[in-house]
């Protein structure tokens, strides 16, 4: 006589089934949602998470007035590399990355991408580039950090010192150059020329001893969290650079 169907076996294969379904269902619309929306999940997870989280543990020890181990360290690591050309180079860098090289490109490129009628890439690169230098100033009052004195600067400077507005206005230019040319051919050259310019700037303020190591750090993620939120909410949804004159 042939063996009758266990009623509790059958359920759990059923229950089984049901969830391996429900599992590959899940598993679908993450990968379409993943195909839609990747770059701009990791942009908000590179551009604006690990940036602010970084800024915020910096911005605590300044708040706290605590000593950062990695500053002098570093900062004496650089000053005893100090020759006359590279007094001559840092200087030149130093000035190309901010009054004399950037902020003059930042203007040239909202004019040019305003004259060319992209109106919302023009939109993108002056509200990006214009806060970051606002956030810029509004920030160093607020934490008054004085500038390092472990010698005398060849190159001084007589402000506050956080966070860095050199590597504010170099970073926050290096995005909008990227994200801007993400979608055309100039992507790579662009990262490749941003990849050399942006650490550059900042290793000149620390070999010129005008700020501290955390400083650049800090600069750079308050202008990676600054340009990013702007891009995403100037291109929101599907729009992006390029894509119509209208848009």
């Amino acid at each position: 006589m042939p063996a009758s169907p266990e009623p509790g076996r059958d359920a759990v294969d059923v229950a089984s089934q049901a969830a391996s379904t429900a599992l590959q269902v899940e598993a679908g619309l993450i990968a379409r949602l993943l195909r839609r929306h990747g770059m701009r999940l990791a942009l908000v997870f590179m551009g604006l998470l690990l940036p602010l989280w970084g800024f915020a543990e910096l911005a605590d020890e300044i708040h706290e007035r605590a000593e950062i181990p990695f500053d002098e360290p570093i900062l004496r690591l650089a000053h005893s590399l100090a020759r006359d050309g590279f007094d001559r180079l840092f200087v030149l860098v130093s000035r190309i990355g901010y009054l004399q090289g950037v902020v003059p490109f930042d203007i040239v490129l909202v004019l040019g991408l305003t004259l060319c009628r992209r109106f919302r890439e023009a939109a993108f690169a002056a509200i990006a580039l214009a806060g970051s230098a606002l956030l810029n100033l509004a920030a160093k009052p607020a934490f008054a950090r004085d500038r390092p004195a472990l010698w005398e600067s060849i190159a001084p400077e007589h402000n506050f010192s956080f966070p860095s507005g050199h590597a504010m206005g170099s970073m926050t230019l290096a995005w909008v150059l990227v994200l801007l040319t993400w979608h055309t051919r100039w992507r790579w050259p662009v990262v490749a020329a941003m990849a050399v310019f942006v650490p550059l700037v900042g290793l000149s303020r620390i070999y010129l001893g005008v700020h501290f190591p955390s400083d650049i750090l800090a600069g750079w993620a308050a202008a990676s969290v600054w340009a990013v939120a702007v891009y995403l909410l100037v291109f929101r949804g599907d729009f992006r650079p390029w894509r119509s004159q209208t848009a």
